[in-house]
């Protein structure tokens, strides 16, 4: 039933809206992983950046699609945690760990496990418009724990514009999503966070969008 109601939100609404409505122009797609388990990092400006990444991707990998978002705010009543997990399929992350909480990174452990193919935002919630924030070091905890396991840094441009924090109607913006060459863990967590941090700048250079300057 899960299965089904994803395929069926995001083949009649979420595709027809993303690919019609605001037109997406993808610049280099085919580095995108073609199965997982794998690990997708971008830029976060609005609700609207899971929902395009997912996308970008063939609808028989939907199943195989697991966006990481903050448990406090996705989870913080019935119907919205229903809709989160079931019909997007989330895993929920805790933004605030205590010493003798779970472990955060058990659920992302055990989808990588399972061959899926995870999302994540490493400035941990929606920033200005079309500015780029600092990266927290969650995904670094991730890579060191799954070397061998590919990540592949993607920039979205204008989403920000088209439904910004806090907006509820839709702004027709044309989006840029610019894919990078994929990455593993380099065996230092600061080289590795200075290394993506670079990789995700120079593909926003790339197409002329730099919201760093």
């Amino acid at each position: 039933m899960k299965r089904t109601l994803r395929f069926i939100f995001f083949l009649f609404l979420v595709r027809p809206l993303v690919l019609v409505l605001l037109g997406i122009n993808a610049r280099h797609r085919q580095r995108l992983p073609v199965k997982g388990p794998a690990i997708i990092v971008a830029n976060h400006n609005s609700h609207l950046d899971t929902l395009v990444l997912m996308t970008l991707f063939p609808q028989r990998l939907l199943p195989k699609l697991r966006p990481v978002a903050a448990a406090d705010y996705f989870l913080r009543n019935r119907a919205l945690a229903w809709f989160a997990r079931d019909v997007i399929g989330i895993i929920p992350l805790s933004r605030s760990v205590k010493p003798g909480d779970a472990d955060p990174l058990a659920g992302c452990d055990a989808a990588l496990a399972e061959g899926a193919i995870l999302i994540l935002f490493p400035e941990g919630s929606r920033g200005e418009p079309e500015q780029l924030g600092a990266f927290k070091t969650g995904i670094a905890h991730l890579a060191r724990r799954h070397p061998d396991v590919p990540v592949v840094p993607v920039f979205l441009h204008g989403l920000g514009k088209v439904l910004p924090r806090g907006a509820f109607l839709l702004v027709p913006f044309f989006v840029d999503v610019f894919v990078g060459e994929s990455m593993r863990w380099s065996g230092d967590r600061a080289a590795f966070m200075a290394d993506l941090d670079r990789r995700i700048r120079a593909l926003g250079d790339e197409g002329h969008f730099a919201p760093w300057a």
